[in-house]
């Protein structure tokens, strides 16, 4: 056999093995999707450009949202809610601001339907409203219309918001958790009496958007400032924390942003100083959304589906029994007893009931991602024993060991599988950003076909050249890294 023919039959090998076809080097996109419908994380909806988010799916969002909630929680700020709709009027206070989403934005025209002369319901011209009402983009301006009121001495500032809510943007292109029409997300409103508190928060709150990510999700990242090109309409600094995926393209994964007091002028958040005279407030604004999830995927996943770090899974062991129907009760009962001892650690635990062969059922937990899977049949109970496997490491890792060593190492299991995502993934980053002194270099990396990012110097930006590289490549300006005190610029293919 040739050594072509050999290449061949390996890969045909190689394919046949993985869960997910096709696999992230054949197509990365079509990949991730089938990751997601293998995860049972979400289908696609009847609404153009929406998502359903599955119940499995969900539990991941919500132990996103917990441990971030928990986080602003400690920063001292306040959890409210907001109205979806809003006033055509306000949003056109803010010229810059509604020019960044004017393309994006869903209108409500009509509050009533009627039958139409076909027969089906359209909007009844008689309900059509005074002012058409915008879904909300986002919410400086609501919010900002709610501060006015509660903001009236230098006794009330700094005020501290937050809300957890959908979002909606009429995108074009949609892929799921990435950029979907609607979305979830948290956003954060705070405002300060002076220009260097509102900087200073904006800063503290990437700082644990940061933490987030590392801690919990174990995705490194840099963070840095935005270029004045790639600011949130309307803000005076734009921060962000910029992950690179294993495609090499980067993914915004969250962005804080100081307004100065661009939206308290616009919306007249003033206070009575204690200088006795009347002064414009200086707001920040923060937001994370579903898109982690997504960027999770795309940092961690292989080809026989989705890996979830420990911390942020919804089950971080499963226990898969294999039994038959003359023993299912002694094993069930075996299993039960460890999901018990394990749960009084405070694992997250799950126990497969479901009478699946033992191979479906191990297949089912690896597409899912569970850190850890425990199997115990007849055998194991009269020897005492377990048999678990690490998802990362994969059969590699199939230990037989006694329960009771199983229950006492089980955490230090996890801790290690989070710190090893998170190294291999900071690994894979730090060898995929190459220094540049020049376009040509730049041109030279991409033209190539190389992964990654090229960080160069921000006076680069400025050279007629670097527009048509942008343009021939698919780059944007990432960010300028707070390690570089803005003296470079990380630049990149995006999502």
């Amino acid at each position: 056999m040739t050594a072509q023919a050999q290449m061949k039959n390996q890969n045909q090998q190689k394919k046949a093995k993985t869960a997910i076809t096709p696999t992230r080097d054949e197509d990365f996109p079509q990949w991730y999707q089938n990751v997601i419908k293998a995860a049972d994380f979400a289908e696609n909806s009847p609404v153009r450009g929406c998502m359903v988010i599955k119940p499995y799916g969900f539990a991941l969002w919500e132990n996103i949202q917990r441990a971030l909630d928990d986080m602003i929680k400690e920063a001292g700020v306040q959890n409210a809610y907001f109205p979806l709709l809003i006033p055509l009027e306000f949003i056109s206070r803010e010229a810059e601001h509604v020019e960044g989403f004017a393309k994006e934005c869903a209108v409500v025209t009509h509050h009533r339907l009627e039958k139409g002369p076909e027969g089906g319901l359209v909007p009844a011209e008689s309900a059509k409203l005074e002012e058409p009402f915008i879904i909300r983009p986002t919410s400086e301006t609501i919010i900002g219309h709610s501060m006015s009121k509660w903001v009236q001495s230098y006794r009330d500032l700094p005020l501290k918001l937050n809300q957890w809510c959908n979002i909606m943007r009429w995108e074009m292109r949609t892929r799921m958790f990435l950029r979907t029409s609607e979305f979830l997300w948290q956003e954060g409103h705070n405002a300060f009496a002076t220009p260097e508190e509102a900087n200073e928060d904006a800063r503290k709150m990437l700082e644990i958007y940061k933490r987030l990510y590392v801690e919990w999700l174990a995705m490194p990242g840099i963070d840095g400032e935005k270029t004045v090109d790639e600011r949130f309409p309307g803000a005076i600094h734009t921060y962000t924390y910029e992950s690179m995926m294993q495609d090499g393209k980067a993914l915004q994964a969250c962005t804080s942003h100081d307004l100065g007091n661009n939206f308290a002028k616009s919306f007249e958040i003033n206070y009575q100083g204690e200088d006795g005279n009347v002064h414009s407030a200086y707001t920040t604004s923060w937001g994370l959304s579903t898109r982690s999830v997504g960027g999770l995927i795309m940092t961690h996943s292989d080809d026989d589906g989705v890996i979830l770090p420990p911390k942020i899974a919804p089950h971080q062991v499963v226990i898969l029994p294999i039994m038959k129907d003359e023993d299912k009760a002694q094993v069930l009962e075996f299993c039960d007893k460890i999901a018990a001892e394990l749960k009084a650690k405070g694992i997250r635990v799950s126990l497969d009931r479901s009478d699946e062969r033992s191979a479906n059922k191990m297949w089912d937990a690896i597409k899912k991602g569970v850190p850890l899977r425990v199997e115990a049949g007849m055998r194991d109970i009269e020897a005492g024993n377990v048999v678990h496997t690490r998802r990362d490491v994969g059969r590699e890792s199939k230990t037989v060991c006694s329960v009771e060593e199983f229950v006492q190492n089980a955490q230090s299991i996890l801790d290690d599988i989070q710190k090893g995502l998170f190294e291999k993934a900071q690994t894979f980053q730090n060898n995929n950003i190459q220094n540049v002194a020049n376009l040509a270099e730049v041109k030279e990396f991409f033209a190539s076909g190389q992964v990654g990012f090229v960080k160069m110097d921000t006076t680069l930006l400025e050279d007629s050249e670097f527009e048509n590289l942008a343009s021939e490549f698919s780059l944007t300006p990432r960010c300028m890294p707070f390690s570089d005190d803005g003296t470079k610029v990380i630049v990149g293919k995006s999502y």
